[in-house]
């Protein structure tokens, strides 16, 4: 943990799938505050993503504050906190399904929700997935959900003040 990880801000943390980035996470908020927040932006889609879920839940103890929010974090009150928001492609599967696949209105949404949240005087631990770097998608609406999930992570990691990619359960700060 640096100096600049303890001013509030976004702390942008991407990486791929089973990469460490939800771990590392954690343990970054643990090491700023005694009593983090945790922001699930999941919804409960069948069994086995509620399992994945119920697996996340255990990982976190008392310290914790969880909160489940599908789309409107910034209506949240994490003003002085310490929070872990986990993760954004989740989120924007919410936003992307909720508005019909218009790629242009869910980056709007997001973009507005990620300015938003930084009104408020927090740490925001916002954890991401580089889908863009495995597989191209091969159906016309994996190609435009991989293209918005680029683009705002973009976004949110030109909005950070850190920006950490995890491979292979080991953080590189490539920003900050």
């Amino acid at each position: 943990m640096s100096i600049s990880d303890q001013q509030p801000g976004i702390i942008f943390v991407t990486g791929g799938a089973r990469s460490g980035k939800s771990r590392y996470a954690q343990d970054l908020a643990l090491q700023l505050s005694a009593n983090p927040v945790y922001v699930a932006t999941a919804r409960k889609w069948d069994s086995e993503f509620h399992n994945r879920i119920k697996r996340h839940q255990n990982d976190r103890d008392e310290r914790w504050t969880s909160i489940e929010e599908e789309k409107q974090i910034s209506q949240l009150d994490l003003g002085g906190k310490v929070s872990v928001i986990d993760c954004v492609t989740l989120w924007l599967t919410n936003f992307f399904i909720d508005n019909k696949y218009d790629i242009d209105a869910c980056l709007e949404a997001c973009k507005q929700e990620v300015l938003q949240l930084q009104q408020q005087p927090g740490t925001f631990i916002i954890i991401s997935n580089e889908i863009g770097m495995g597989v191209h998608a091969e159906t016309e609406i994996g190609r435009k959900f991989t293209d918005l999930q680029g683009w705002v992570n973009q976004f949110i990691a030109a909005q950070a003040r850190k920006v950490v990619f995890m491979v292979s359960g080991i953080p590189m700060v490539i920003k900050g």
